[in-house]
């Protein structure tokens, strides 16, 4: 926009017809000539050198240097750069929609590929914890015990739960009930204080640890 500026609407008009034969010019002979020249030594395949030729000029680059002329205070400077600022309109509002279509015409684009899944494998040892398993069975005192009532010790979850053939992920408000099967990522840490807690609700409920159980194994 800024460069913009520098480009009079009462003279575009008269540049509009240079820069129509220029950009003829460049695209249907110097540009091709040129990436020829100059591509073709480093291997580049033909189908690649049409659609460079094709590129246009787009881009505040070729107006910046169409600003020298004018900075050096050159005869018909304005004209040059008139003529350059056209081109660049031109190749951007017409040719720039065509590339899409031209480049998977030519088939330089590589196809879209899904991206495959990265699969990590993470043995619980490697990160200092364990997973611990454990069944409520009847008349345990767990039954009916939430599991965010269950506070366990450190960082403690319960991840899975499975009930009746049903594999499901609990949340806080999930209510434990008798035969549910408990699979729970405990720290190294905090193991043998997670196991005593699960035993003293089992053994004495939710007030379990106001009720001084403190959930030892029995001998």
């Amino acid at each position: 926009m800024v460069l913009g500026l520098l480009a009079s609407p009462a003279r575009l008009g008269d540049a509009l017809l240079p820069a129509l034969v220029v950009g003829v010019a460049l695209t249907f002979v110097a540009r091709p000539i040129s990436v020829l020249l100059c591509a073709t030594p480093f291997g580049m395949p033909l189908r690649e050198q049409v659609f460079v030729s094709w590129a246009g000029l787009r881009g505040a680059v070729p107006i910046v240097l169409a600003t020298f002329p004018i900075t050096a205070g050159l005869a018909d400077a304005h004209q040059i750069f008139d003529v350059t600022f056209l081109l660049v309109v031109v190749f951007t509002l017409i040719q720039g929609p065509t590339l899409p279509w031209l480049s998977k015409r030519l088939g330089v684009v590589e196809p879209a590929h899904t991206k495959e899944l990265d699969i990590e494998h993470a043995p619980l040892a490697d990160i200092g914890a364990t997973m611990l398993s454990c069944d409520i069975p009847a008349g345990s005192r767990l039954s009916g015990v939430e599991v965010a009532e269950l506070r366990l010790p450190g960082e403690a979850l319960v991840t899975l739960i499975l009930r009746e053939s049903t594999l499901f992920v609990p949340n806080g408000d999930t209510v434990l009930r008798p035969g549910d099967h408990l699979l729970l990522a405990v720290t190294d840490s905090h193991r043998s204080e997670v196991e005593r807690r699960l035993r003293a609700i089992s053994r004495a409920g939710r007030l379990a640890k106001w009720l001084g159980e403190r959930g030892l194994v029995s001998k």
